[in-house]
């Protein structure tokens, strides 16, 4: 009963690990790393760094510009919250 109830703790973690990390991107900006919450479950973009991209070419993913990655550039001081808007107009 034991060894049935270890291992079914050992899945569910595993399973909540899983769907942890298909739930958040990780980006790296600069040499922090931030959580951001997807939209949707995807392995798309889980892992970004935004070393050596520019900021257009950042806010040009589309998944991550809609879950919110040009917040996460304001509070890393890359960009202006009015810089961020303007990018933003852009796409509406």
């Amino acid at each position: 009963m034991q060894k049935g109830l270890k291992k079914l703790l050992i899945w569910a973690v595993i399973i909540a690990c899983g769907y942890f990390i298909l739930s958040h991107h990780f980006i790296f900006i600069g040499s922090d790393l931030r959580v951001l919450k997807k939209s949707h479950l995807t392995l798309e973009h889980t892992i970004f760094s935004t070393q050596g991209k520019s900021i257009e070419s950042i806010m040009n993913v589309d998944d991550l510009r809609k879950d919110g990655i040009g917040d996460l550039l304001v509070e890393a001081g890359k960009i202006t919250q009015d810089q961020l808007e303007a990018i933003l107009e852009k796409y509406r």
